[in-house]
């Protein structure tokens, strides 16, 4: 069954209901002819959460912002927050018909390897990770992996500041600043006592960002910090195991007050790439481009061969060995996968 794509005709009637929202001329009465709550209008809308067969889609309705619980046409794709849509309004609930192709968008694969959207038209993803649950640099190297392919820029956010002990300090730092050396934005912050907040709210400004990391990082304590009226649950960390406890179970897009919008996923401890090849994981790790394809073997498999332009590369101090032992880590797990 194909999939259901905008018309010419209805993309630029939507365009234009769109350019003139916010205006107390409603222009969508006027290129219909019929009323503003007509069944057969068809409105812009953008996805704010998803659950499966519905969703919350947000509209303008000549100067006001609506949300309303939508089905969806059964020949749709995987419908996701921050996915454009176009919608009609029954009077009790819409019903998605069409959905605008994808600026980006960031995808989990499952064990088999398929590719599950999770959040679309994303600008930034922003790894959040903190002293506890200790972070895991494979993990962070995933997510990494992963939006380089995706080609959305990534960004490590080191959260609870306030949690950072003397003894852990200097770890901490150096796994953020080896980011960064890499090319990467990285930000302390702390969602309790604000220390570093002003700086990442003014990052995000304008920008539509997904956060990802472990349960208990403290994602929905940053999401409440930026904006108060979010009011996302905040869960604690597990003391048998010092994992976190999950309190986000569905992707959500929240508009912050100073301009932006953020995507809270559900925490996840593992980051797949089982759906990439070896060569496709090399490519998502940046500081390895100048030399690829560089080796002696054509098929160079980056271990033990002689004239390996990596393994000579590590040895000159260009790329860190953590980095690379990351690398050969998410190789090996293709086998056992």
């Amino acid at each position: 069954m194909t999939k259901r794509q905008l018309t010419k005709q209805q993309r630029r009637r939507i365009e234009q209901n769109q350019a003139n929202a916010g205006t107390e001329i409603n222009t969508q009465q006027e290129a219909t002819g019929g009323k503003a709550d007509d069944a057969d209008l068809e409105r812009y809308g953008v996805v704010i959460a998803s659950y499966g067969a519905q969703v919350d889609v947000e509209a303008i309705d000549i100067s006001k912002k609506i949300v309303r619980r939508c089905h969806l046409r059964a020949n749709l794709p995987t419908i996701v927050s921050g996915d454009k849509v176009t919608w009609k309004d029954s009077g009790t609930h819409g019903v998605v018909i069409a959905q605008y192709p994808r600026k980006s968008e960031l995808c989990r694969p499952d064990n088999r390897g398929n590719l599950r959207p999770v959040a679309a038209n994303i600008d930034r993803i922003a790894i959040v990770i903190a002293p506890y649950p200790e972070p895991h640099t494979n993990l962070i190297d995933r997510y990494l992996v992963a939006a380089e392919h995706q080609a959305i820029q990534p960004l490590i956010i080191l959260n609870k500041a306030d949690q950072i002990e003397q003894e852990n300090l200097e770890s901490l730092i150096s796994l953020a600043k080896n980011y960064e050396k890499i090319g990467y934005d990285y930000f302390l912050v702390s969602a309790k006592d604000g220390v570093g907040m002003k700086e990442f709210e003014a990052y995000l400004r304008g920008l539509t960002s997904v956060f990802v990391g472990q349960s208990g990082v403290g994602k929905s304590s940053l999401l409440n910090r930026l904006s108060p009226e979010i009011n996302v649950a905040v869960g604690g960390l597990s003391k048998s195991k010092e994992k976190g406890t999950h309190t986000t179970t569905t992707s959500r897009l929240f508009h912050l007050p100073s301009g932006g919008d953020v995507i809270d996923s559900p925490g996840i401890r593992e980051f797949g790439l089982w759906h990439l090849k070896p060569d496709a994981i090399a490519e998502g790790f940046i500081e390895f481009l100048a030399y690829l394809g560089k080796c002696r073997f054509r098929n160079c498999r980056h271990q033990h061969e002689p004239d390996c332009a990596l393994i000579e590369a590590i040895s000159a101090g260009k790329i860190q060995r953590a980095r690379f032992e990351s690398y050969l880590h998410m190789v090996s797990s293709l086998k056992d996968g």
